[in-house]
């Protein structure tokens, strides 16, 4: 073993001490749960069980950490206007499909099979109100794609 330089025992310590707070308080964060629908061209309904990310805190913590998403569950992003949204997947060790979908409930893109554990920047190419976030590969199972429509207004926990 190496013996650390005061100094930089120092800095790590110092680190720590910073982002053990940070990193605490991320695990702490809740998300409340409800169901949202997209209907098809073809006069189907998708249903997705969804946490809702509402706080600029539960956005940050997403997905994060988590195991695979069971079919028909995801994470819904509510951005609370409309703007361009970049993402990415840095600590989310599963393939998500991210569903960037604008404030009348238009799939403007969907980005499939994203990689776990990128950094890589996710653009919803446009500006868009909402995204969702689902196993990697199952939007095509569901047969989700840019002509379904997310069906609003939302349900979302007051």
């Amino acid at each position: 073993m190496v013996p650390m330089p005061n100094l930089l025992r120092s800095a790590l310590a110092a680190l720590l001490l910073f982002f053990a707070p940070v990193a605490s308080a991320m695990s702490d964060v809740t998300f409340e749960r409800g169901q949202l629908a997209f209907e098809t061209t073809a006069g189907g309904t998708i249903t997705i069980d969804v946490e809702w990310a509402l706080t600029a805190e539960q956005r940050a913590r997403g997905l994060m950490e988590r195991p695979p998403l069971p079919d028909r569950t995801g994470m819904l992003f509510d951005f609370g206007d409309t703007r361009m949204v970049t993402m990415w997947m840095a600590n989310t060790p599963s393939s998500l499909d991210m569903i960037f979908i604008d404030e009348t409930g238009r799939i403007v893109r969907i980005a499939e099979r994203t990689t776990p554990l990128s950094e890589s920047i996710v653009s919803s190419g446009e500006p868009v109100r909402y995204a969702l976030e689902i196993r990697g590969g199952h939007a095509a199972e569901l047969g989700l794609d840019t002509s379904a429509r997310l069906v609003l207004p939302l349900d979302l926990p007051k």
